[in-house]
């Protein structure tokens, strides 16, 4: 991966695009006019194309956050990555069961009411939508911008600034952040932005899954 992928440019101007746009979503109370999923739907999807766009605008093309050709390799190396993930996260379950926990604990996310009652909504929007919007803002933008910097360096700012926006009270979120940790490593390693937007989307919407069925 190039050490000048993003520059300082592309990521002020697309955290002041985002950071307005969240500003903006609170000031008109989006979750007050719309259902709060659509309206957080219509938001992420506002993201995917402004950062986009401004990738286009300023770097003149969106290969620099790795969408561009192969992107069908990408996806395939995305579904490898997270059936590799997905034996790791059983054999972790099955070390919590033989030692008495009960693991659908550490899997399970609580849904507010509202949510919950929208289980379609809440798959298209929390597992396909917002996992795209967030890869290529925290991974595609904030990573590639500090990649240069080193490997270490761009995963640890990148999972941080992921894990912030998850933080419940003093609590971190330990799933997010190993997630951040394994999407930064997947895009490090295949150089696709599609790969880590893959496992992210698998990863939530068996995380929502296991909501709803347990």
């Amino acid at each position: 991966m190039e050490t000048t992928k993003i520059t300082l440019k592309t990521l002020a101007v697309s955290i002041f695009a985002v950071v307005g746009l969240e500003i903006a979503d609170r000031m008109i109370g989006t979750g007050h006019i719309l259902p709060p999923l659509i309206g957080l739907g219509i938001l992420r999807l506002l993201e995917i194309f402004l950062l986009t766009g401004i990738c286009l605008w300023i770097e003149k093309n969106i290969a620099v956050i790795g969408l561009a050709s192969k992107m069908w390799a990408g996806f395939l190396k995305g579904l490898l990555w997270s059936a590799c993930f997905a034996v790791a996260a059983v054999i972790i379950a099955g070390a919590l069961y033989i030692a008495g926990m009960d693991p659908v604990v550490f899997f399970r996310h609580p849904l507010p009411a509202a949510q919950a009652r929208h289980p379609l909504i809440l798959l298209i929007v929390g597992g396909v939508i917002a996992p795209v919007a967030e890869e290529i803002f925290f991974r595609g933008i904030l990573y590639g911008f500090f990649r240069s910097r080193g490997i270490i360096t761009a995963i640890v700012i990148s999972t941080v600034l992921f894990v912030l926006p998850h933080l419940n009270g003093n609590t971190i979120p330990l799933t997010q952040a190993v997630g951040g940790i394994v999407f930064a490593l997947a895009y490090e390693k295949e150089k696709n932005l599609l790969t880590p937007i893959t496992i992210h989307c698998l990863g939530n919407l068996t995380l929502f899954g296991l909501t709803f069925v347990c």
